[in-house]
């Protein structure tokens, strides 16, 4: 009971300009915490797409690899069957030598001729499959070179986070203890709406200083009395449109040389 008699009257004690003091030097703390955390949130978002693209570019030239693969046992068919193509051939034509009518010369003469189609046809799809070939090994060797750049900026960005996370980590921690110690100077009601205020606000910001007769964090302008009364420091004045606490100039260049 005693305790929070005291605190009490601690506050009490504390005037108007001392917890815009605090309250502005806090949210300038916060603020730095979080460009911490959004620079360390968008390295490994970074490193994530490089993984990515990586990925992509590996899995690419293995379906390059697996086709061409394909193409060379295609090639290696025809071939085989130019082979038994010719077999054929020298067989039919041996076969006129001794025919004995026309029907079977006509006949023999057919298929000697059909399959210098298929050696024909098959000569046209071995060089279609060996062009398809010299394709892919070009189409290879250009996503191999994209594929070695991307694996030495993805060793690089990694290394970058990893610095990054050491020494931002320290700052971190060093301006989360200087934040809990700014806490203690600002009462409980008044840290309370802050916490709020901030959580609601896409950037972070629940204590904005005047800029140009307006309010800093959603850019109303602020009429003539209500300025008058924040640069009076005799109490708390709050954005009418945002909700947002205002300082004035004279709050921020003190907080500015503490």
């Amino acid at each position: 009971m005693t305790s929070k008699k005291a605190k009490a009257t601690e506050e009490k004690d504390i005037s108007v300009e001392q917890k815009l003091i605090a309250l502005y030097s806090l949210q300038q703390i916060d603020s730095q915490i979080d460009k911490i955390r959004i620079i360390r949130g968008e390295l490994p978002l970074e490193v994530q797409d490089l993984e990515d693209e990586i990925e992509g570019l590996e899995t690419r030239i293995s379906k390059f690899n697996d086709e061409i693969e394909s193409l060379k046992g295609s090639i290696g068919e025809k071939e085989k069957s130019i082979i038994e193509s010719n077999t054929l051939i020298k067989k039919y034509e041996e076969q006129l030598m001794n025919v004995r009518n026309n029907r079977e010369y006509d006949a023999l003469s057919k298929e000697v001729e059909f399959q210098k189609l298929e050696i024909e046809l098959s000569n046209k799809r071995i060089k279609e499959a060996k062009n398809r070939i010299e394709l892919l090994q070009s189409e290879i060797e250009q996503a191999q070179t994209v594929l070695d750049e991307r694996k030495q900026d993805l060793e690089a960005k990694k290394d970058e986070l990893d610095s990054i996370v050491e020494e931002t980590k320290k700052d971190e921690v060093a301006l989360q203890k200087k934040s809990e110690t700014n806490e203690k100077f600002i009462e409980n009601r008044l840290l309370t709406a802050y916490k709020r205020i901030r959580k609601n606000a896409v950037n972070g910001l629940a204590v904005v200083q005047i800029e140009r007769d307006a309010c800093g964090g959603c850019f109303n302008k602020i009429p003539p009395q209500h300025q008058l009364d924040i640069k009076l420091h005799k109490k708390i004045i709050v954005c009418e449109y945002c909700g947002r606490i205002l300082v004035d100039n004279d709050i921020a260049e003190k907080v500015a040389n503490q």
